[in-house]
């Protein structure tokens, strides 16, 4: 089959076939990015929806212990992930964590995505003296270990929600400056830049009313990236005991505690650990197979 194209006279056909057409890269991104969405969409669905659900599922309580019923197998006496060393219901457990660690991840990238966003949009827009401050606050912090500048900060206020919430918010605000302000510098070039100075649009009318709406699509994607990335700090910072203090059930403390009968009791650490990675890889689908999209869109306008 080939591909007709209009001429004055008529058709004619193409040389290039609807299998070349059907396999052309132009093509092949939008359909993978589509693709990216659905697959993000039902592996994070699969998490978020029963986490934000648990207290309406017909699930035990997940600090009820039952010691006569200690490290169930899965799918044993209607425990569908078992149950842990005090036998307590694995699900209820993994659950009530999901809920603390998503918590904090989406709180976490909600601060950083404001703090990057303001911080980066103003460098990038006045550039001088504020460019200089904050982009030598972005090398000075991006040099310094992540993890062990999470574990400092923690050991010094201690292991709180809060505390961890805004240590983890500050930790991630540079990539979000460093994409706002590569992003406002072009764009305060646009012509239609220059025409809301000239019609006396004060600076901070041009950049709140113009600059950040036309940036903050692409902002908000990095945002929703760095949520996977929040929740693995979480629970990293759990699973080392720097995490909320107990009695909440985070997801890398579930690990933790379940990491002396690993050999025996497999579930205790498996399933936990199949739940992160499931949030993990469907927000880096999601958030890919968005950014895709949004970069097919641009190009078919700019074409």
């Amino acid at each position: 089959m080939t591909i007709t194209e209009p001429t004055e006279t008529g058709k004619r056909p193409s040389r290039i076939t609807a299998a070349q057409l059907r396999d052309a890269g132009a093509t092949r991104r939008p359909r993978m990015a589509r693709v990216k969405i659905r697959i993000g969409a039902i592996l994070t669905a699969l998490v978020v929806l029963p986490v934000a659900l648990a207290g309406l599922l017909p699930l035990p309580g997940s600090t009820e212990q039952d010691l006569g019923s200690r490290r169930l197998p899965p799918l044993t006496d209607g425990h569908l992930f078992g149950t842990d060393q005090l036998g307590r219901d694995l699900l209820a457990r993994v659950l009530d964590g999901g809920q603390v660690s998503i918590l904090i991840g989406v709180l976490a990238v909600l601060v950083s995505g404001l703090i990057g966003l303001t911080a980066g949009a103003a460098a990038g827009y006045f550039g001088g003296w504020c460019d200089a401050v904050i982009s030598r606050l972005l090398e000075a912090q991006m040099s310094l270990p992540l993890l062990m500048m999470l574990l400092l900060v923690v050991a010094l206020f201690g292991p709180s929600v809060p505390v961890i919430t805004t240590v983890i918010a500050i930790a991630q605000w540079p990539e979000v400056a460093r994409l706002t302000r590569s992003m406002v510098l072009v764009e305060r070039e646009k012509p239609y830049v220059d025409a809301a100075r000239t019609l006396g649009l004060s600076h901070r009318g041009v950049l709140f009313r113009h600059l950040v709406p036309n940036v903050v699509r692409q902002t908000s994607l990095v945002v929703l990236l760095l949520l996977a990335q929040a929740v693995l700090l979480e629970s990293a910072l759990s699973y080392l005991g720097a995490g909320p203090e107990r009695p909440f059930a985070t997801w890398g403390r579930l690990i933790s505690d379940g990491q002396d009968y690993v050999t025996t009791s497999w579930w205790l650490v498996t399933l936990p650990g199949l739940v992160i990675v499931l949030l993990v890889v469907g927000v880096n689908l999601l958030g890919d197979g968005l950014r895709d999209a949004v970069r097919g869109t641009k190009k078919g306008v700019a074409a």
